[in-house]
C-alpha cells in the first residue's frame, strides 16, 4: 500500500504530529506528582513544540514558493510505503491525544507508549527526509531525526529508573 501527498501536505503532517506530541507530554505531565518526571514531561513538550514551529517555518517557505506546490502534480509528491505511514497513526491522526490518557495508566505504560510514538515519528521523518531535495532542509530534518532519538534515549532511561 503507498500514498501520496505533495510537499505541502507532508510539512502540515509534520506539524500535527509534533503538535499532537506537545499535546500528549503535556497531558502526561499532570498525571504524575514526582517533579523530576513531570519536568521531562513538560521539557519534552517543549522539545515537540520547537519541531513544529521549524516545520511551520518550512511550510511557509514552501509555499513562498508558488502555489503549484500546493497542488498534487507527480513531480511534487511523494509516495509513503506502509511503515512510514506508521508515523501518522503516531501523534498526527489522534483528534486529542492527551484524551488518550485517561489517568490510569501507569509511568511505565505512559513511558512505553511514548517511546513507540517517538520511534513511528522517526520512520515517518525518515521518510520525509529521503524526499527533500534541498540541503538546508534536509539537514534541519536531520536535526529533529537526531532530536527525536535523543527523546527515545530520555524516555528509555526513564523507564530503566523505575
Amino acid at each position: 500500500m503507498s500514498v501520496t501527498f505533495n510537499a505541502f501536505e507532508i510539512f502540515e503532517i509534520a506539524e500535527k504530529i509534533e503538535r499532537n506530541g506537545a499535546k500528549f507530554y503535556r497531558r502526561a505531565a499532570e498525571l504524575f506528582d514526582d517533579s523530576r518526571t513531570r519536568n521531562m514531561f513538560l521539557q519534552l513538550a517543549d522539545w515537540e513544540t520547537t519541531h513544529e514551529q521549524v516545520f511551520a517555518d518550512m511550510r511557509k517557505e514552501l509555499s513562498a514558493q508558488g502555489p503549484e506546490l500546493r497542488t498534487f502534480e507527480p513531480e511534487n509528491s511523494v509516495v509513503f510505503d506502509a511503515q512510514s505511514m506508521a508515523g501518522l497513526a503516531v501523534f498526527g491522526n489522534m483528534m486529542d491525544p492527551s484524551e488518550e490518557l485517561t489517568g490510569k495508566e501507569s509511568i511505565t505504560d505512559v513511558l512505553k507508549s511514548a517511546i513507540e510514538k517517538e520511534e513511528d515519528s522517526i520512520v515517518f521523518y525518515t521518510g520525509l527526509e529521503a524526499f527533500i531535495p534541498a540541503s538546508a532542509d534536509k539537514d534541519r530534518i536531520g536535526d529533529i531525526i537526531r532530536e527525536e532519538m535523543h527523546h527515545v534515549r530520555i524516555l528509555n532511561e526513564s523507564l530503566e529508573w523505575r
